[in-house]
């Protein structure tokens, strides 16, 4: 990772500045938000918001919270409930993964989010970003929170690239030299960072003339140079495994019982080895259970 350069001393009250006037108004960053679901709201906005665009979880979320506002609550779900529920929000293993870490919340922390970040990581389905997510947006600790939206503005203001290289460790090293030293400036700077590369410092088409550190940013000082992007692109979701996963869930979602015959399950899909290659991968992480020559959710 190329050196940062010294950033310049206004970059976080800049950025707070400009997030608490033009940052997007979502249901988790309200006052009102907090107060009812704690730590807990946050926790499953956050493993919502992995990999699935905002306007997607809205909806899905207050939904969730309203069969389910506590950890507590969600423990008594069964692993069927919970893929329903999860609905077409995408890798449904996600909803696995809360549902266990609800279970091991109510059976370790007498159903209370833990504030620790080596605690929150000993959950199921918690990695580096969600659990200092969550330490620093629901209880207001110091830790770096670093997403793809933050790792590109510091590759593009501070390093003068036009895209970040490979997710590592020394993301969170960069973001935190860079966190002020206030506990509450420094949950905002998190989130002005993300929200700043979420609707500003975009990928494709960066609005610079947007920018509240535009004249401070290296890459714009540089005449915007295109340094390449080394990121592992997604596989095409058309045609793909993933595609034919979502169409089996789908169907068992969709029916009566939530169960179908085997050989009824996406009987037209045109490749029926990817029909099956689907289906076993499906059951191998738990997302569905086959028994009698019926293909069912989980129990």
């Amino acid at each position: 990772m190329p050196a940062i350069s010294t950033p310049p001393s206004d970059l976080a009250p800049t950025l707070a500045e400009w997030y608490r006037s033009d940052a997007r108004d979502l249901p988790w960053r309200r006052p009102e938000f907090h107060a009812q679901f704690g730590a807990w709201g946050t926790l499953v906005s956050e493993f919502m918001l992995q990999q699935t665009p905002v306007t997607r979880v809205i909806p899905h979320l207050e939904a969730w919270l309203r069969r389910w506002p506590t950890p507590t609550s969600m423990s008594r779900a069964t692993p069927a409930e919970v893929v329903l529920q999860w609905a077409n929000l995408g890798y449904p293993r996600r909803a696995l993964w809360l549902h266990r870490a609800a279970i091991e919340i109510t059976e370790r922390h007498s159903g209370a989010v833990p504030r620790d970040v080596d605690a929150l990581l000993a959950l199921s389905g918690i990695g580096d970003y969600t659990a200092r997510a969550v330490a620093a947006f629901a209880f207001g600790d110091r830790h770096p929170v670093v997403d793809t939206n933050t790792r590109r503005v510091i590759a593009r203001a501070l390093e003068g690239r036009s895209h970040p290289g490979p997710a590592a460790r020394s993301d969170l090293v960069a973001m935190r030299a860079l966190l002020p030293e206030s506990d509450d400036e420094s949950a905002v700077f998190n989130a002005a960072m993300m929200e700043l590369g979420a609707t500003v410092c975009t990928s494709r088409a960066p609005k610079c003339e947007r920018c509240p550190i535009s004249a401070q940013c290296v890459w714009i000082n540089a005449g915007r140079p295109d340094t390449g992007d080394g990121r592992r692109r997604q596989a095409r979701y058309e045609g793909s495994d993933r595609q034919a996963r979502g169409a089996v869930l789908k169907a068992l979602r969709h029916s009566d019982a939530g169960e179908l015959p085997l050989d009824a399950v996406i009987h037209d899909w045109p490749d029926a080895v990817q029909r099956d290659r689907a289906i076993d991968s499906l059951i191998a992480d738990g997302l569905a259970e086959a028994a009698e020559h019926m293909l069912r959710l989980p129990r």
